[in-house]
């Protein structure tokens, strides 16, 4: 344990500049000092959650965890929840609707699919009712998932070893609003184990793994989440997570700022309750610091988006191999000679023009940047700009952040049979609405695949509804997902515990300390070694031997605020 303090007590104040507050959707009008704790008596959510994994052998799937009833919903609130209203609401085309990930386990077809998981009553094999999934009796096949996650992911696990007698999050109430995938459920089972209590919502529609948010249900955990969900839906889930009885929670972990858009909004009062915020996201991180700037950020928060472990890991290595892993699953593309335009190219865009490079694909980039455009150009990409290469290219994909990126004018112009995808966190890259127009026709061709088919009978092939590709449309890899997590779960143990006035209301970077804690915890998995400097040599480097031995800069985070501060300017 002594290198989890250790990890934890380095903490910098970084001065940010500032990058808007509003969220993707908005839910409109209606909406201890100490360190380390001694563990003490478990939750009734940490209760439920061993009891389900030690008698998980002896459960079968025998239709005892079937839906037990119908929720009373006023007639209002039901009839917009309707099958063909959701469709109205959101597309011509069927697949906001799907239930299932062509990474997870698809289940049989039912009429029970038909109905919303609102309008349900579900109970787990304990009676514990506090959660809305599609289906609880998936909970078997979402446990297998999560148990083959926690074998890739040794960093999150290494943690909960070292940690969990401690309790360091022992009366924490966390409410999280991330993607749910298995990876997600390792994060979640690691903080109860840490001691903490959560409520879980999903901070993109279409990602949920139905059968993994099964499992969280059945473990006992407060999950508001299922593949498919309307935009009322979204919001209502993130509401249940943040308004619930006897609940005031102290802790937000945010991927995409909504959850503390929400509570900004909705609940100001228990807003002032928040002890700190850990966000994940350029979209949310963005958000923060335009609430920093205009004083309305009243606690603490850490920026995990452009942490070292963070930007140099998840951004590059996962993307690399997801961007191909999503592309074939839907479209079954071979990529050799394929012209692709990408635009953007920060960290994402380089994961993912390293791997369609190394395909056989002829490799185009967009920027705004001159560093990175150079960055580009070195590494022997063409950089133009879109309007120049858009009638030729088979594949188009975004990876800025912004908004707007690929317009009407741009998707008239594409040639026929055309990929469009989003590997950005936000769904405004690529304008969707543009295209739900009465001389446009939509045409389901699997899950999260659309055909749209212009009057002359040319079509382009969109995915997810320009949301995140790689996420809706196939899965992360594990073992870069387990460095993520690692970072989330110190940065809320390090907020949680800091001593009053250690952080002011303002936005930090991640100690870089906790960095290479994170990065040392995965160490052990490749037979790592590392060197040690001897005194002579930390002395002539200015470093202590022991770390941390990156400045509190070294993430480009300076250039990438001025870069906010130029796409966003404030009004």
């Amino acid at each position: 344990m002594a290198d989890v303090c250790g990890a934890a007590v380095y903490a910098s104040k970084s001065s940010p500049t500032v990058v808007s507050d509003s969220p993707i959707t908005d839910p409109g009008s209606s909406i201890k000092h100490s360190y380390w704790v001694n563990c003490g008596t478990s939750s009734t959510q940490e209760v439920a959650r061993l009891h389900f994994i030690s008698s998980a052998n002896s459960q079968s799937l025998d239709g005892t965890n079937a839906f037990l009833g119908q929720r009373k919903l006023d007639s209002k609130t039901s009839g917009a929840l309707k099958k063909s209203s959701r469709y109205r609401s959101r597309s011509l085309s069927a697949s906001s609707t799907d239930s299932y990930s062509s990474a997870s386990y698809t289940g049989s077809s039912s009429d029970e699919e038909d109905v919303s998981p609102r309008e349900r009553i579900q109970k787990n094999t304990l009676g514990f009712s506090d959660f809305c999934v599609r289906n609880i009796s998936q909970h078997a096949f979402g446990r297998r998932e999560i148990e083959i996650a926690e074998q890739e992911m040794p960093g999150i696990m290494a943690l909960r070893r070292r940690a969990g007698d401690d309790k360091p999050l022992k009366n924490a109430k966390v409410v999280g609003c991330t993607h749910i995938n298995a990876q997600t459920a390792v994060l979640i089972e690691t903080l109860a184990e840490l001691g903490a209590q959560v409520r879980w919502a999903a901070c993109n529609i279409y990602s949920t793994q139905n059968e993994v948010a099964a499992a969280l249900a059945e473990a006992g955990f407060s999950i508001f989440s299922w593949r498919g969900e309307t935009e009322e839906d979204f919001w209502w889930c993130i509401d249940k997570c943040v308004n619930a009885e006897n609940w005031q929670p102290n802790m937000i972990l945010d991927d995409g700022g909504d959850t503390t858009h929400l509570m900004l909004k909705k609940y100001p009062a228990m807003f002032k309750m928040i002890k700190g915020i850990v966000e994940e996201s350029v979209t949310g991180v963005h958000r923060l610091y335009q609430l920093s700037k205009a004083g309305r950020l009243s606690v603490p928060a850490m920026n995990v988006n452009d942490s070292v472990t963070k930007t140099k890991f998840d951004n590059l290595y996962s993307c690399r191999e997801s961007i191909i892993d999503s592309l074939k699953r839907s479209t079954d593309v071979m990529f050799g000679g394929k012209q692709v335009v990408l635009c953007g190219y920060g960290e994402v865009g380089k994961g993912c023009c390293q791997a369609l490079k190394g395909l056989g694909c002829v490799v185009y980039i967009t920027e705004i940047d001159p560093i990175c455009a150079l960055q580009a150009c070195m590494d022997g990409f063409r950089v133009v700009k879109l309007n120049e290469v858009i009638r030729n290219v088979d594949i188009v994909i975004t990876a800025t952040g912004n908004k707007n990126v690929v317009m009407r004018e741009h998707m008239d112009k594409m040639k026929n049979g055309c990929v469009v995808c989003n590997m950005g966190h936000s769904n405004t890259e690529i304008d969707i609405n543009s295209l739900r127009t009465p001389d446009l026709t939509w045409e389901k061709v699997r899950s999260q695949v659309d055909h749209v088919i212009w009057p002359d009978g040319r079509r382009i092939i969109l995915l997810a509804e320009g949301r995140l590709v790689n996420l809706s449309c196939s899965s992360l890899p594990s073992f870069v997902v387990s460095i993520t997590a690692a970072t989330q779960a110190l940065a809320l143990i390090e907020l949680f515990n800091a001593p009053h006035g250690r952080y002011k209301s303002d936005v930090y970077l991640l100690p870089k300390k906790m960095d290479e804690y994170v990065a040392s915890l995965h160490l052990p998995t490749f037979d790592a070694h590392l060197t040690e400097l001897t005194d002579e040599q930390a002395k002539y480097m200015g470093l202590n031997k022991a770390g941390p031995f990156k400045p509190n800069y070294y993430s480009g985070r300076e250039r990438q605020h001025a870069q906010w501060q130029q796409r966003w300017p404030t009004a």
